[in-house]
């Protein structure tokens, strides 16, 4: 009688063609997408030559593009941040490949150290600011190509009267 224990193969299976999938040229779902980001994160030699620091604004580039994606870096010193914004009909992910980022949404707030990914689907509002006190690089992944960037206004308790049922907290 055989068990799952008994099954064994003979040599590398990676010595299969047949039985090994093509890697993609180009990402085409989420999880593709999120490994795009963590590849060209992870090779510094790809980007980080290309990297500026801007005082007077957020210093971007267009590392790479392909069939309906696009690929930025973006820099950031202390105190920089993008305002409130979606991104449109965009998807993405961005990853923080270097120092700390803060990222604000209706939700929260979340610190964002280097190596942390973020997705988000078209219509996710946030903003991200660099809270510390050294510059900090992102890379930033659209699907589709960014065409817009829709900023919004920030909403809080503080900015409208009271109203019944409202819960405040100190």
């Amino acid at each position: 009688m055989n068990s799952d224990s008994d099954l064994q193969i003979a040599g590398d299976i990676l010595e299969v063609p047949h039985l090994l999938q093509a890697p993609r040229e180009h990402p085409s779902t989420v999880a593709e997408f999120v490994g795009l980001a963590r590849s060209i994160a992870a090779d510094r030699s790809q980007w980080e030559h290309l990297v500026q620091y801007d005082a007077t604004s957020r210093w971007y580039h267009r590392l790479r593009t392909g069939p309906g994606y696009e690929v930025w870096l973006l820099s950031w010193v202390p105190g920089q941040g993008s305002g409130l914004h979606d991104h449109g009909r965009s998807s993405g992910v961005f990853t923080v490949v270097q120092g700390a980022l803060t990222e604000r949404t209706e939700r929260g707030t979340r610190a964002l150290g280097a190596g942390t990914q973020q997705v988000f689907a078209p219509g996710y509002v946030h903003e991200v600011v660099n809270d510390s006190l050294e510059p900090a690089i992102s890379l930033h992944v659209y699907y589709p190509g960014l065409t817009e960037m829709p900023m919004h206004v920030m909403r809080c308790a503080a900015s409208r009267p009271q109203e019944p049922g409202d819960v405040v907290t100190a």
